[in-house]
């Protein structure tokens, strides 16, 4: 009875994370800032790949001074909310030479 109990408990944490990871995924996105209203607490944010911009209400905790219309960033949405934004990664170079 005890290893049902201990396997079932696994089989659940497992499902767990894995739900958390794919949700953590799901909610990131790389695009551009189109631009920035502190004042309303807006942000305009083009998804990479896609022509349609979108306007999202900025969590309390983000400083939108610090954030400027073309920066090239990745941010995490929650419904219509921004909650967290950073700079785009680097592309990567190709490597040159043997």
């Amino acid at each position: 009875m005890k290893k049902i109990a201990v396997i079932l408990a696994v089989m659940v944490f497992v499902v767990s994370f894995v739900s958390l990871a794919f949700a953590a995924d799901m909610n990131m996105q790389k695009g551009t800032i189109k631009s920035v209203d502190a004042k309303a607490g807006t942000v305009v944010f083009c998804q990479e790949g896609t022509n349609k911009d979108i306007t999202l209400k900025a969590d309390k905790s983000i400083d939108l001074a610090n954030l400027k219309a073309g920066e090239k960033v990745e941010v995490s949405i929650q419904k219509d909310m921004l909650m967290h934004v950073m700079a785009a990664p680097a592309a990567k170079k190709a490597p040159v030479g043997c």
